[in-house]
Formats: structure tokens, C-alpha cells, sequence
């Protein structure tokens, strides 16, 4: 089980009813590299002093969530309640003072460090599967490692968008270097592609909406968020023999289920 840290909300920022960015006290914790994650857990009948730790183990209710920022005093989560859900709903109650508990250390594979070199980086999610690039962004590890990136967001709604302005604040300095997309599925608005992901790749319009190619020569490809968008993206690009990538055989691909 995780030696857990006892926080605090810092900051809330409500994108829409139910997505929401918590920012919490980040002391306790210790270095991680962006795209990994922490757990975080509260205890939703409240803390019994005199119960005994496995007591204690079976009141708290914890799930683990990509960090949204880099290691740092304070830490962002991109969250998305799920109304039946066991902890989300008990998230999305807090405000800045409330208590939490975070994992003092954090664990996952889904980082720079396991992804190639290439000309080209694309950082493709959906939903709240955006967190671990922010973290990747706000550092300068990317920058001085690939040519160009590309973000690419997928989900159903416009009001589901987030992070939209420091996205286009990134691309605004990073003049040539770095384009972020945003895709909705069920509706169309002014900016953004209509469709699925997969299907915007094979069709070519997201290559061309990025003014970018997704090839094995010239690639590397991070995929992060819904199950079916990653088995169908992975499908679309063994097509064109980009394979994933791992420490015995080199590929293109790293990918992280969200869920």
C-alpha cells in the first residue's frame, strides 16, 4: 500500500460541471518525473483516531491520477467526476483548506525518459488523459529534445476543453515548434476538427491540421486516455509500421491507459 502524505487543497479550478483541476500541497512528496502518478484518497465516513492502520486501510478510498504539473510545492490533478463513482464524487466536494491524502511517492512508466528521440513528438489524449502532457509542457526537457510537438485532445463537447489558454500561450511562443488540436465527437465549433482521433489520422486531416507527419522516421507518438482510442491508434499505426516501444524493441509508441 502507498505511505501516504497528509495535504492539502491549495486551489480549485471548475472547467465545467464535473472536470475540474484540484491543485494540493505537494511538501510531502517526493521528486517524480513528469507523466507519472500519485494516488490520492480521502476518507469519506471521516478519520476514526483510535482505529488501528489496517482499519484506517479499509476507510480510505484512493485511486491513482496522472500529475498535471511538475514536481514542485504544489501539485495539479485534472479530474473528471464520475457521478457513481467511490471517490470522485467526494473530489469534487473539496474546496481550497479541505484535507486530502497523497501518495508520498509516485510510480508509472509514462514519462520522457521512456519515450525516443525523433524529429517529432505528438502528445495525443483524451479527456482528462491530458494531465501528464501539461506536466511534460511546463518543463524543458521536450523542447530540447524534439523539433516539434503537437497536442492533440480529444472529447465530446466544446465545454469539455481544458488548459486551452495556456495551450495556445505555448504555441504562440514556441512560434514553429509546437501546435495543439482539439477534436470534439459530438458537435463542431469554430478551432476545432470533428471526429474521433483514429478516424482524423486516417483520414489525414489531423496531419494537416498540424501541419506535422506521424511517421516511423520521423516520430515518436504518446497516447494517453480512453482504452479504445488506444487500440484503435495503435492498429491505425502498425499500418505504418511504427510499433511500441520498448527497451528490448525500440517502436514509435508509448502508451498509458487512463482507465
Amino acid at each position: 500500500m502507498p505511505k501516504w502524505f497528509q495535504s492539502k487543497v491549495l486551489a480549485k479550478k471548475v472547467w465545467t460541471e464535473g472536470l475540474f483541476t484540484l491543485s494540493i500541497d505537494g511538501t510531502g512528496v517526493e521528486p517524480f518525473e513528469p507523466g507519472q502518478f500519485l494516488h490520492l484518497a480521502v476518507f469519506p465516513d471521516g478519520i476514526d483516531a483510535d482505529a488501528d492502520d489496517d482499519t484506517r486501510e479499509k476507510q480510505r478510498v484512493n485511486r491513482p491520477y496522472s500529475v498535471a504539473s511538475p514536481y514542485g510545492e504544489s501539485l495539479e490533478f485534472f479530474i473528471i467526476r464520475v457521478d457513481d463513482g467511490e471517490l470522485t464524487p467526494h473530489l469534487w466536494k473539496l474546496e481550497p483548506g479541505d484535507d486530502i491524502e497523497v501518495s508520498q511517492k509516485a510510480a508509472g512508466r509514462f514519462t520522457l525518459e521512456k519515450t525516443p528521440d525523433a524529429e517529432n513528438l505528438w502528445l495525443i489524449a483524451t479527456g482528462t488523459g491530458l494531465a501528464p502532457y501539461i506536466a511534460m509542457l511546463r518543463t524543458e526537457e521536450p523542447w530540447q529534445r524534439y523539433k516539434k510537438i503537437v497536442v492533440v485532445h480529444g472529447v465530446r463537447h466544446a465545454n469539455d476543453l481544458a488548459y486551452t489558454d495556456e495551450l495556445q500561450a505555448i504555441e504562440n511562443v514556441r512560434l514553429g515548434a509546437f501546435r495543439f488540436v482539439q477534436a470534439l465527437t459530438r458537435e463542431t465549433a469554430d478551432g476545432t476538427l470533428n471526429g474521433r482521433i483514429p478516424a482524423l489520422v486516417e483520414s489525414g486531416e489531423l496531419e494537416s491540421a498540424a501541419d506535422c507527419r506521424m511517421t516511423k522516421e520521423d516520430s515518436s507518438v504518446m497516447l494517453c486516455g480512453n482504452p479504445a482510442m488506444l487500440d484503435s491508434m495503435e492498429e491505425i499505426l502498425g499500418k505504418r509500421s511504427m510499433t511500441r516501444h520498448r527497451s528490448k524493441s525500440p517502436g514509435q509508441i508509448v502508451l498509458e491507459r487512463y482507465w
